[in-house]
């Protein structure tokens, strides 16, 4: 580790470093994630209504419609709002599993399970580095996050999955 420590390039031990304690440089590099921990804390269980948010409307959070988007949707509509939220990507998830099971061939198997463990990794960091779990690294959140590039890949990686899905049974005319 130590030599690894050695390896790395001063922004990127200022980082590693903001991660394990963010009140090190709270107005600086600790910023962003000591906002996103209080505006979801301050989302409570019901949040404070959808535009609502007092972090989020007076411009305390930044990057809050990329990579902080889960924290101003807490602040909104609270755990239960969050929760749904990560309820309707895991059924989101499952089917995508379940689609990888009934597929008609390897290719197609192999296909959607990549693009469900890239849905699943993309979730879990932006959800982890919102609150504190992970590192800050600028992981966008599948289908709510700002971002046209973004969105347009994720709406061809689940036209992908259907595709796979559609085509599991033999087309007899």
């Amino acid at each position: 580790m130590p030599i690894a420590w050695m390896g790395l390039k001063d922004y990127q031990k200022k980082r590693i470093m903001v991660f394990l304690d963010p009140n090190a440089d709270p107005s600086g590099s600790g910023y962003h994630i000591l906002q996103s921990k209080l505006s979801i804390g301050s989302g409570r269980l019901l949040g404070k209504g959808l535009y609502n948010g007092n972090i989020n409307k007076h411009g305390f959070l930044p990057e809050k419609h990329t990579d902080f988007i889960f924290a101003v949707l807490v602040e909104e509509l609270g755990f239960l709002g969050a929760g749904i939220l990560i309820f309707l990507y895991f059924f989101m998830l499952l089917r995508c599993i379940r689609i990888a099971k009934t597929a008609r061939d390897d290719f197609g198997r192999y296909l959607v399970v990549g693009v469900t463990c890239m849905l699943m990794f993309h979730i879990f960091a932006n959800i982890a580095m919102t609150i504190g779990l992970m590192p800050v690294t600028g992981k966008p959140l599948p289908f709510i996050s700002y971002g046209g590039t973004f969105m347009l890949s994720n709406m061809i990686a689940i036209g992908i999955i259907l595709n796979v899905n559609m085509r599991r049974d033999k087309i007899n005319f």
